[in-house]
């Protein structure tokens, strides 16, 4: 008999995806809703990487508290950073860290209300076998950071960096593929550091998972430039390695980088990025625009420096302050108008270059359709480009592949 309908709300990166689904997996005694109105129990899982995020978390419980009665319990990044005021504030029943999340069962039928941070330093060993409404598998390999960038709040959140066990992470993708999975998303807060002090690398594990029957795609999250190793170079003629690698700079301006305390520099970025593009790889990066110190030149500088780089993909944002990094007391900042701006002019450009490169493709598209909306089914191909597809045909959770395609700004679209 069922204790009650729980609702996930998850924040943030697809490291919260997974640990979402590990909670999902854990629950003995109660039924999993996706309709949030009906939840008796609704978990945050919640995100912390700006103040903005913050904001984005207390302004959804709030809208919880004022709409009906189910009890409230916060997790994820935001239970280090605001879960001890919103606990004392009683606008949650608990609060939980990442290393709690196993026990999701039992701490959902304390009667009291509840505050267990946890071990920070927590190696995870949680194993998922299924994912709730989802065509792709995430797998967590890690967690934590060493870098200390200047803005960033995550390495104090989810601890330095340790790697999950990789006969845990290949029983975890055999038992995924078994379930029908085809396409897995390598996760973590710095996955290019897996193997670190182990004698171990992201290529090795990348190879092995490779001979995992029933693994057909594998993409991977964020890496940084100097984690791309010769060894990891050798990978990118595999067929089952997704053309796509999101390789996070943050900036162009050699300056910039310095005031972010950034370990990459702009001379052997663009060569990187050129070898790995003339491999016909797409490419993606994060970049933060309004970093305090960005002056006119600065930008000018670090935008013709983007101009230069094969792109194709961009998670761009202004900078938010997050308090208790050193960024936030960084002078001069930056006008939030000047910054919008600059965001505009960046984001403009990389959706030319991507538009310029979906035209040049002439190889199939390998898509998988993930969802479909009005009609139409939506699926992402090798290249991490939208494919929108119109077919008569029940094709969500497949694979197609597709020769004959329309380029258009927003996707590439296919009658099949």
């Amino acid at each position: 008999m069922s204790l009650g309908k729980v609702y996930f709300k998850t924040f943030g990166c697809r490291t919260n995806v997974f640990d979402s689904q590990v909670m999902m997996g854990s629950l003995k005694d109660y039924e999993i809703t996706l309709n949030e109105a009906e939840a008796d129990v609704i978990i945050v899982n919640s995100c912390t990487v700006t103040n903005g995020a913050d904001s984005g978390v207390r302004g959804y419980i709030n809208q919880v508290e004022k709409q009906g009665s189910a009890k409230i319990l916060l997790t994820g990044c935001g239970a280090h950073t605001k879960g001890e005021s919103l606990f004392e504030n009683k606008k949650v029943h608990g609060v939980f860290g990442q290393s709690e999340k196993a026990k999701i069962n039992e701490l959902l039928q304390q009667e009291k209300p509840f505050y267990e941070l946890g071990d920070l330093n927590y190696v995870d060993e949680s194993v998922v076998s299924e994912f709730v409404g989802k065509s792709r598998a995430f797998i967590k390999i890690q967690e934590g950071c060493d870098f200390r960038c200047n803005y960033c709040i995550i390495p104090f959140v989810r601890g330095d960096a340790r790697s999950m066990d990789e006969q845990l992470i290949l029983d975890q993708v055999a038992k995924l593929a078994i379930n029908g999975f085809g396409e897995f998303i390598l996760t973590g807060t710095n996955i290019g550091s897996y193997g670190n002090k182990q004698e171990r690398s992201i290529a090795s594990l990348l190879k092995k998972m490779s001979q995992i029957r029933g693994v057909r795609r594998i993409r991977l999250g964020s890496l940084e430039p100097v984690q791309i190793t010769d060894e990891f170079k050798e990978l990118l003629s595999e067929p089952w390695l997704e053309k796509h690698l999101h390789i996070a700079l943050q900036h162009t301006s050699p300056q910039m980088l310095k005031h972010m305390n950034r370990r990459n520099k702009y001379s052997s970025d663009i060569k990187l990025l050129n070898e790995i593009a003339d491999k016909g790889f797409a490419l993606g990066t994060d970049f933060i625009v309004g970093h305090p110190g960005e002056s006119e030149a600065l930008w000018e500088e670090g935008f013709k420096n983007l101009q230069e780089l094969p792109l194709t993909h961009v998670h761009a944002f202004s900078y938010s302050k997050r308090d208790g990094t050193p960024s936030a007391t960084m002078k001069p900042e930056v006008n939030g108008a000047v910054a919008k701006t600059r965001l505009k002019q960046l984001t403009d450009l990389i959706e030319a270059k991507n538009f310029a490169f979906r035209q040049k493709i002439q190889e199939p598209l390998d898509v998988l359709i993930e969802s479909e909306k009005e009609g139409l089914y939506h699926g992402l191909d090798q290249y991490f480009n939208k494919v929108i597809i119109k077919s008569p045909h029940d094709l969500l959770g497949n694979w197609i592949q597709v020769d004959d395609f329309s380029v258009q700004k927003d996707a590439n679209y296919v009658q099949f």
